[in-house]
Protein backbone atom coordinates (compact mmCIF):
# COMPACT_ATOMS: atom_id res chain seq x y z
CA UNK A 1 0.00 0.00 0.00
CA UNK A 2 2.80 2.35 0.92
CA UNK A 3 4.62 1.79 -2.39
CA UNK A 4 1.48 2.59 -4.38
CA UNK A 5 0.84 5.65 -2.24
CA UNK A 6 4.41 6.87 -2.77
CA UNK A 7 4.11 6.35 -6.54
CA UNK A 8 0.92 8.41 -6.64
CA UNK A 9 2.45 11.18 -4.52
CA UNK A 10 5.55 11.28 -6.74
CA UNK A 11 3.41 11.46 -9.88
CA UNK A 12 1.40 14.32 -8.40
CA UNK A 13 4.59 16.16 -7.47
CA UNK A 14 5.75 15.94 -11.07
CA UNK A 15 2.45 17.66 -11.95
CA UNK A 16 3.20 20.42 -9.40
CA UNK A 17 0.66 19.18 -6.86
CA UNK A 18 2.49 18.83 -3.54
CA UNK A 19 1.12 17.62 -0.21
CA UNK A 20 2.54 18.32 3.22
CA UNK A 21 3.69 15.48 5.42
CA UNK A 22 0.69 16.06 7.70
CA UNK A 23 -1.75 15.75 4.77
CA UNK A 24 -0.12 12.51 3.60
CA UNK A 25 -0.28 11.01 7.09
CA UNK A 26 -3.96 11.90 7.37
CA UNK A 27 -4.72 10.47 3.91
CA UNK A 28 -3.12 7.13 4.80
CA UNK A 29 -4.98 6.92 8.10
CA UNK A 30 -8.24 7.79 6.37
CA UNK A 31 -7.91 5.05 3.72
CA UNK A 32 -7.33 2.15 6.15
CA UNK A 33 -9.98 -0.54 6.57
CA UNK A 34 -12.50 -0.55 9.44
CA UNK A 35 -10.59 -3.35 11.14
CA UNK A 36 -7.71 -0.88 11.59
CA UNK A 37 -9.87 1.81 13.25
CA UNK A 38 -8.71 1.03 16.82
CA UNK A 39 -5.08 1.46 15.72
CA UNK A 40 -5.92 4.65 13.80
CA UNK A 41 -7.62 6.07 16.88
CA UNK A 42 -4.65 5.14 19.06
CA UNK A 43 -2.21 6.85 16.67
CA UNK A 44 -4.37 9.97 16.45
CA UNK A 45 -4.62 10.25 20.22
CA UNK A 46 -1.03 9.35 21.08
CA UNK A 47 0.87 11.28 18.43
CA UNK A 48 0.76 14.73 16.93
CA UNK A 49 -0.27 14.17 13.31
CA UNK A 50 1.20 17.54 12.29
CA UNK A 51 4.72 16.45 13.24
CA UNK A 52 4.47 12.67 12.73
CA UNK A 53 6.90 11.59 9.98
CA UNK A 54 5.45 9.38 7.25
CA UNK A 55 8.15 6.76 7.88
CA UNK A 56 7.24 6.52 11.57
CA UNK A 57 3.59 6.01 10.65
CA UNK A 58 4.59 3.28 8.23
CA UNK A 59 6.69 1.58 10.91
CA UNK A 60 3.86 1.72 13.40
CA UNK A 61 1.38 0.24 10.92
CA UNK A 62 3.79 -2.51 9.87
CA UNK A 63 4.44 -3.42 13.51
CA UNK A 64 0.71 -3.63 14.16
CA UNK A 65 0.23 -5.79 11.06
CA UNK A 66 2.97 -8.22 12.17
CA UNK A 67 1.43 -8.42 15.65
CA UNK A 68 -1.97 -9.30 14.18
CA UNK A 69 -0.37 -11.94 11.96
CA UNK A 70 1.48 -13.47 14.93
CA UNK A 71 -1.77 -13.64 16.93
CA UNK A 72 -3.54 -15.34 14.02
CA UNK A 73 -0.70 -17.86 13.68
CA UNK A 74 -0.84 -18.58 17.42
CA UNK A 75 -4.60 -19.14 17.24
CA UNK A 76 -4.16 -21.57 14.33
CA UNK A 77 -1.55 -23.51 16.28
CA UNK A 78 -3.84 -23.62 19.32
CA UNK A 79 -6.65 -25.02 17.17
CA UNK A 80 -4.35 -27.72 15.84
CA UNK A 81 -3.27 -28.60 19.37
CA UNK A 82 -6.86 -28.88 20.55
CA UNK A 83 -7.59 -31.55 17.92
CA UNK A 84 -5.19 -34.00 19.59
CA UNK A 85 -7.03 -36.57 21.67
CA UNK A 86 -5.38 -38.52 24.45
CA UNK A 87 -6.87 -41.47 26.28
CA UNK A 88 -6.04 -42.34 29.85
CA UNK A 89 -5.19 -45.89 30.78
CA UNK A 90 -6.98 -47.27 33.76
CA UNK A 91 -6.12 -50.45 35.64
CA UNK A 92 -9.54 -50.85 37.27
CA UNK A 93 -12.00 -53.36 35.94
CA UNK A 94 -14.32 -51.72 33.41
CA UNK A 95 -17.31 -53.81 34.51
CA UNK A 96 -17.11 -52.23 37.97
CA UNK A 97 -17.06 -48.74 36.45
CA UNK A 98 -20.03 -49.57 34.22
CA UNK A 99 -22.06 -50.82 37.15
CA UNK A 100 -21.14 -47.71 39.18
CA UNK A 101 -22.22 -45.48 36.28
CA UNK A 102 -25.48 -47.37 35.93
CA UNK A 103 -26.15 -47.10 39.64
CA UNK A 104 -25.49 -43.34 39.57
CA UNK A 105 -27.85 -42.94 36.61
CA UNK A 106 -30.60 -44.95 38.32
CA UNK A 107 -30.16 -42.92 41.51
CA UNK A 108 -30.43 -39.61 39.64
CA UNK A 109 -33.57 -40.74 37.80
CA UNK A 110 -35.15 -41.94 41.02
CA UNK A 111 -34.44 -38.58 42.71
CA UNK A 112 -36.04 -36.75 39.77
CA UNK A 113 -39.05 -39.05 39.96
CA UNK A 114 -39.47 -38.38 43.67
CA UNK A 115 -39.12 -34.65 43.14
CA UNK A 116 -41.85 -34.70 40.49
CA UNK A 117 -44.13 -36.80 42.69
CA UNK A 118 -43.59 -34.48 45.62
CA UNK A 119 -44.48 -31.32 43.64
CA UNK A 120 -47.00 -33.00 41.34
Amino acid sequence: MFVRFTNIINSLQSLNKCYTNSEMVRKILRCLLKSWMPKVTAIEEAKDLNTLPLEELLGSLMTHEMTIKNHEDDEEQDKKKKKVIAFKYSTTDSSEEDSDDEMALITRRFKKYLAKKKFG
